[in-house]
């Protein structure tokens, strides 16, 4: 879904900041595209957030999860990685799995970084200004 909120360009997007038992956080990097970021993607119209990000996890990383599982962290906003001029207003939930996961769909490339990697790649604005701020949170 997207829209205008404030005269600015707004793409609606639901995102899972994924990591696994040892702390790891796992980053998505899209085909043709240089910036890392959560896993997830567009709230098609009509759709929940968390069934679309359901949907999302499993096109782009083969991951069947239960909707129980995904705590819900609120929804941030900023700006859009690859889309210059958008705003996106990203509804977020946190997953700790313990399982492999592949790239597919639009993923070029999924890799379970710690936080001293994680800072080293070039980061989605709401993945550098949001997340990495708040991994030890999740």
């Amino acid at each position: 879904m997207s829209g205008e909120k404030g005269g600015q360009a707004t793409l609606e997007i639901a995102a899972a900041v994924i990591s696994d038992p040892e702390g790891r956080l796992l980053l998505v990097r899209k085909q043709g595209t240089a910036f890392f970021m959560q896993p997830g993607g567009k709230i098609d119209g009509g759709e929940a957030p968390l069934d679309a990000l359901c949907r999302e996890l499993k096109e782009e990383l083969g991951l069947q999860v239960a909707q129980d599982l995904l705590l819900p962290l609120g929804v941030q906003t900023a700006p859009a990685a690859n889309e210059p001029g958008m705003t996106i207003e990203a509804h977020l939930y946190a997953l700790v799995i313990d399982e492999p996961v592949e790239a597919a769909a639009e993923i070029a490339e999924a890799v379970w970084v710690s936080r001293e990697e994680a800072s080293q790649l070039r980061l989605a604005p709401l993945t550098r200004d949001y997340v990495m701020l708040r991994v030890g949170e999740y």
